[in-house]
């Protein structure tokens, strides 16, 4: 194999694939990029065997030729070192010669980096996904859906199905949920799609996708969703990013979700977080996160934390709308603070069916957004 290549691009889509390297794979060709060259372009591949990325280097993009291809050809290069090196290299172009067996020579500017492959033919297949279930979902909107749904994961190995997040696509359209058993997220957007293209019990890795949402374009492009049995496929311009399912039933969380409430009050969403963020450096120092929430009658909201070392922080905010019975109630003022910064609205509804039931946080608006987190009990 012998070609010439743009810097920029080979340093973007080795990026865009290193996502998928771990450095402690039991399969030693995995801690390889499998680099393919051809008359179309150069496909990179990298794979931990629960996540397989592979990016498409286009010969020519936008009437500037980004390859020159001599010879074509594979071969599998060590990740972190083949990774780092292009990153160095002086010149924005770049020489790539492989020669039998599988010895690498790149070539920039006056350096020279001579480097041991390994074989291709030993590196293993992507994955084979049926096309039965194919649904195009804005990218920005995906972005956004994994941004409010995947910080609620669970952390613990104990529940494996439970560090996924569970999606689902039915005529109602297209839904994301989280639970970690203290707090659930829960986000829901209409799509248009037919019975063929539905799906439901699909549990997709949180960590999976916050590594899918870092290669997501922002701009106004599609992402394809292609779902089989045990793998799902996000499928954008240039870029194809597998990952299996997790396995297991997740538990009905609807059953979490109350139906009525005593209380309901509209606050603004910048003033209650910042009030609950200076809260929570005094709560956090307490090393309990409780922050208290009182209702008063002049309609404000009174939240505190005190310890019994530091002292007691007290804030003031307005009420715009208060119905029902006025409470007082504890909660973990981290969650509460993760579920307000994923909220993208001004104005939010707080609901509450008693001191000690769930507290339900969504935004204003026609955004279907909805946060839930268990309060506390305290002694006093």
């Amino acid at each position: 194999m012998k070609l010439s290549i743009l810097k920029e691009h080979l340093n973007e889509s080795i990026s865009h694939v290193s996502k998928a390297i771990t450095s402690r794979t039991p399969i030693p060709i995995l801690s390889g990029i499998k680099f393919d060259a051809d008359e179309e372009g150069v496909r990179l591949t990298a794979s931990d065997a629960d996540i397989t990325i592979q990016s498409f280097i286009p010969a020519e993009k936008d009437g500037v030729q980004v390859i020159r291809l001599e010879q074509a050809g594979s071969v599998v290069l060590p990740a972190k070192f083949f990774g780092e090196i292009i990153k160095k290299l002086p010149s924005h172009e770049i020489e790539i010669e492989i020669r039998p067996p599988f010895h690498a020579t790149i070539r920039s500017g006056g350096s020279e980096v001579q480097m041991v492959g390994l074989d291709p033919e030993e590196y293993p297949q992507l994955p084979l996904i049926e096309e039965k279930k194919v649904v195009s979902v804005p990218s920005d909107l995906l972005k956004t859906m994994i941004r409010q749904t995947s910080y609620a994961v669970s952390t613990s190995e104990t529940t494996p199905i439970l560090t996924g997040v569970l999606c689902s696509l039915d005529e109602n359209g297209l839904k994301f949920i989280s639970c970690d058993r203290h707090r659930l997220a829960q986000r829901e957007t209409p799509l248009a799609a037919g019975p063929d293209q539905f799906f439901r019990g699909v549990v997709i890795s949180g960590k999976t996708l916050n590594e899918l949402s870092k290669v997501l374009p922002d701009e106004n492009s599609f992402t394809d969703i292609v779902v089989s049995d045990n793998q799902v496929l996000f499928r954008m311009d240039n870029l194809l990013f597998y990952s299996r399912l997790l396995e297991g039933t997740y538990p009905d969380t609807s059953k979490l979700i109350p139906l009525q409430f005593q209380t309901e009050i509209v606050v603004s969403g910048k003033l209650l977080t910042e009030a609950i963020d200076r809260a929570y450096l005094l709560s956090r120092e307490e090393k309990t996160n409780i922050v208290k929430l009182v209702m008063n009658e002049d309609r404000t909201l009174e939240i505190s934390s005190s310890s019994s070392e530091l002292g007691k922080v007290t804030e003031t905010i307005p009420v715009e709308q208060l119905t029902g019975n006025l409470l007082k109630i504890s909660f973990n003022s981290k969650y509460m603070l993760e579920a307000l910064r994923v909220i993208d609205s001004e104005g939010v509804r707080l609901s509450f069916t008693g001191a000690m039931s769930p507290i339900i946080i969504e935004p204003l608006g026609e955004t279907k957004v909805l946060q839930l987190i268990l309060p506390y009990r305290t002694t006093n």
